[in-house]
C-alpha cells in the first residue's frame, strides 16, 4: 500500500510539473507572440522612418545644394565688392597723397616768393597772374635797337617751358654767393700768409739741407780719420796679441762713408782663414779684445770700464794683455771687472763684493799700491 501510495504521489507530482510546463510553454508562446507582434510593427515603423529619413536627407541634400550655389554666388559678389573697394581706397589715397602734395607744393611756391622776390602770393597772381600780358623776351643775339614785340597774351606750356631754360642757364651758372667779394679778401689775404710762410719753409729747408750736407761731410770725415787711426792701431794691437798673426779692418762701401760696414779679418799665426766664425772661442775673444784697445788707443778716454774681457783667454794670451793694460793705465784709468789672480796682481786697488750669511751684501777693498810700498 505504501507503494502504490508513493507512486501515486509520484504520478501526481509528475502531472503537476507537466502541467506547470503547458502552462510555461502556453506563456511563453503568447509572450513570443507578443514579442513578433511589437516586432513587427517595429519594423514597419523602422522602414517608415527610413523612408521619411531618405526623404527629408534627399530634400535636405537638395536645400544644401540650392545653399551652396547661392553662397557661392554671395561669394563672388562679395570677390568683386572687395576688389572694387580696394580699387576706390588706392584711387582715394593716391588722390589724397595727391592733394597733399600739391598743397605743400602750393605753400612752397608761396614761400619761395615771399622769401626770393619779397611778394604775398595775392599780389604776385594780381601782378603776374595768368591774366597779364607777358612781355617778349628777345634773342640775347638780336640787334638791341630793332624796335620790341608787343607783350603776349600768357600760354601756360610756354612759359613753363621758358621757366626750364631760365632754370638750366640758372644752373650753370653754380650757386652765388653774396659773401664771395669778402670771402675773396680772406682768402688772399691767406693765401699771401700762407706764401710767405712756404717761403720761410723753404729758406728753412735750405738752411737745413746746408746743415745736414755740412754734417754729413763732418760726420764722414771725422769717421774716416778714426777708421784710419783705429785700423792703423788694429793692426799694431793684433801683431801683440797674435805675433806672427796679421788682422785689419775692411770697409764694405767705402765710397759711402754714412752707410757703410765695417768687417774684421783676423788671421792668426799658423793659420790662412781670416774668418771670425772660423776662430775658436779664446780667439774671438782676443780678436774682440784688439778691436777695443786699438779703439782705446785711436781715440784715448780718461777711463775705461771692461767686464771680464780676458775670461776666454789661456795664460800666454792673458800675460799679452796685461801688457796693454799697463800701457793703457799711463794714460788713463781702467776699470776691470775680473776674476783673473795676474789681472788682479797689476791692479792699483782691488774691490770685492760677497753675500754675508744674513744676505747683505759686503764691499771689501786694498790698495794694493800702497800695501806693497810699506816695508815687510
Amino acid at each position: 500500500a505504501d507503494a502504490l501510495e508513493r507512486g501515486a504521489r509520484h504520478e501526481e507530482q509528475a502531472r503537476e510539473r507537466l502541467a506547470e510546463k503547458r502552462a510555461r510553454r502556453q506563456r511563453e508562446a503568447v509572450v513570443a507572440e507578443a514579442v513578433r507582434t511589437a516586432a513587427e510593427w517595429a519594423h514597419g515603423l523602422l522602414v517608415e522612418s527610413a523612408d521619411e529619413a531618405g526623404r527629408a536627407r534627399a530634400a535636405g541634400e537638395a536645400d544644401r545644394t540650392e545653399r551652396d550655389a547661392e553662397l557661392a554666388v554671395v561669394r563672388r559678389d562679395i570677390g568683386v565688392l572687395q576688389a572694387e573697394l580696394r580699387e576706390l581706397t588706392d584711387t582715394v589715397h593716391r588722390d589724397e597723397v595727391a592733394r597733399t602734395q600739391q598743397r605743400l607744393r602750393i605753400e612752397q611756391l608761396e614761400t619761395r616768393a615771399v622769401e626770393e622776390l619779397g611778394i604775398a602770393p595775392a599780389d604776385l597772381v594780381e601782378e603776374f597772374g595768368p591774366h597779364q600780358l607777358v612781355p617778349f623776351v628777345p634773342d640775347p643775339d638780336a640787334d638791341p635797337d630793332a624796335p620790341q614785340p608787343d607783350p603776349i597774351p600768357f600760354v601756360r606750356e610756354a612759359q613753363e617751358k621758358r621757366l626750364r631754360q631760365a632754370e638750366r642757364k640758372l644752373n650753370a651758372l653754380g650757386r652765388i654767393n653774396p659773401l664771395a667779394l669778402e670771402e675773396f679778401s680772406a682768402l688772399e689775404e691767406r693765401h699771401k700768409f700762407l706764401t710767405e710762410q712756404l717761403e720761410d719753409l723753404k729758406s728753412s729747408k735750405r738752411d737745413l739741407l746746408d746743415i745736414v750736407k755740412e754734417v754729413d761731410e763732418r760726420v764722414e770725415r771725422v769717421f774716416a780719420e778714426a777708421f784710419e787711426d783705429t785700423a792703423v792701431q788694429f793692426e799694431r794691437v793684433f801683431q801683440r796679441l797674435f805675433p806672427g798673426g796679421e788682422g785689419r779692418l775692411v770697409l764694405t762701401d767705402p765710397s759711402n762713408m754714412l752707410t757703410t760696414g765695417l768687417e774684421v779679418e783676423a788671421r792668426p799665426p799658423g793659420k790662412k782663414i781670416k774668418r771670425l766664425s772660423l776662430l775658436s772661442g779664446g780667439e774671438r775673444s782676443l780678436v774682440a779684445v784688439a778691436l777695443l784697445v786699438s779703439i782705446f788707443k785711436a781715440r784715448p778716454s780718461p777711463f775705461y770700464i771692461m767686464d771680464e774681457v780676458e775670461a776666454a783667454l789661456d795664460d800666454a794670451n792673458l800675460g799679452r794683455l796685461i801688457t796693454l793694460f799697463e800701457e793703457l793705465r799711463d794714460s788713463s784709468q781702467l776699470i776691470v771687472i775680473t776674476h783673473q789672480k795676474k789681472t788682479m796682481e797689476i791692479a792699483d786697488a782691488l774691490y770685492g763684493v760677497s753675500m754675508r750669511g744674513d744676505g747683505v751684501t759686503t764691499v771689501v777693498s786694498q790698495r794694493l799700491r800702497d800695501v806693497a810700498d810699506q816695508p815687510a
